[in-house]
């Protein structure tokens, strides 16, 4: 780490050995100006490239200093400028990235290697060089692959979806940004610790729903136990979300314990039914269980979940076709044949894939 003699202001140069983060110098400016493409543009919400002077005083007031919270710095390969990371205060103890490379610089990994030297500088303790900061974060359009791929090869775990208002963002047609970030507790990215927990910040999670198919003979003409719901008018296998950590089988036994006060265990997997996105749902997958056969009395022992169930039946196939949405009483006819072959099945949306 060192300061760059040709530079007013009072910025460390950092380097990883490939990328060398240093001070804005006055021959970055028409380089940098003619690398600002439609790609940074449309990200940052400009309509048009600033005029050459005006990128002129931008990058003026870059080496001044400072003074305001937000430190730029040029993303320098070979002494050539080919990007700007920068980290503004946004709290006492949080700093927020900003970073973009130019046109023709794309493609190579230096955005990554910038992001994280300077993730890195901001969260080493003041007397060690650094800036002393708790927490380092990203706010990034969803849309945005290539600067969340970016943010993820750095070591900044995803932590949630921020929604705005349109027209308060970066851009006016942003309605929500990605938050990422690091903390100076997170352990070092080299341990396999460190890199599982961002691995699982970011890897896709998908829902599961377990459900259970509880019969009144064993015959294919059996009928099934269907719960007539609270939040929505077509009725339903019993189940429900399985929660994080837990496993879908404990899941489903639980849900009929909680919805309908019966105490049934899991028998094996009959059906698993991918569900695609459908009234404001994301896509989950559906495990149907085998709850077994059991006497038609056995309705008379259900204490309903008041909140959830408003009753609870044995309905023949043709009876579900018309209590329940299509999709539902396809994957009840596919659980009940696979319970009667004793062969699993998978389904999309009900419907068997060859």
């Amino acid at each position: 780490m060192s300061t760059d003699p040709e530079s007013p202001g009072t910025l460390p140069t950092l380097t990883d050995g490939v990328v060398t983060l240093r001070p804005w110098r006055e021959s970055d400016v028409e380089p940098t100006w003619e690398g600002h493409d439609e790609q940074v543009r449309y990200w940052f919400g400009e309509a048009d490239r600033p005029s050459l002077d005006r990128w002129r005083e931008v990058v003026r007031g870059w080496r001044d200093g400072p003074d305001d919270g937000r430190f730029s710095f040029v993303i320098d390969v070979d002494g050539t400028p080919v990007g700007t990371v920068e980290l503004r205060s946004v709290g006492e103890h949080t700093g927020e990235l900003s970073y973009w490379l130019y046109a023709g610089q794309r493609g190579h990994g230096w955005a990554a290697r910038a992001v994280r030297s300077i993730t890195d500088w901001a969260l080493t303790a003041v007397d060690q060089g650094g800036r002393g900061l708790s927490r380092v974060q990203a706010r990034i359009e969803p849309e945005n692959a290539s600067s969340l791929r970016v943010a993820n090869r750095s070591g900044l775990r995803r932590e949630g979806i921020e929604r705005v208002v349109a027209g308060t963002g970066d851009r006016p047609e942003a309605e929500e940004y990605v938050v990422l970030a690091r903390l100076a507790s997170d352990p070092p990215l080299s341990e396999p610790g460190a890199f599982r927990a961002l691995l699982n910040s970011f890897l896709p999670r998908k829902r599961a729903i377990a459900q259970m198919l509880i019969r009144d003979s064993p015959e294919s003409e059996a009928r099934v136990l269907l719960c007539q719901l609270t939040y929505k008018q077509d009725w339903d296998l019993p189940g429900g979300v399985v929660e994080v950590g837990e496993s879908p089988r404990v899941a489903v036994s639980r849900e009929v314990a909680e919805e309908l006060a019966l105490t049934i265990d899991a028998g094996p997997l009959l059906l698993t039914d991918w569900l695609p996105p459908w009234g404001g749902w994301d896509d989950a997958l559906c495990l149907v269980f085998d709850g077994g056969v059991h006497p038609a009395s056995i309705t008379d022992r259900i204490v309903h979940e008041a909140r959830e169930i408003r009753t609870a039946r044995f309905c023949t196939l043709e009876e579900a076709v018309d209590r329940c949405t299509d999709f539902t009483a396809r994957r009840v006819e596919a659980a009940l044949g696979a319970a009667v072959s004793g062969v699993p099945a998978f389904t999309e949306s009900g419907r068997p894939v060859s």
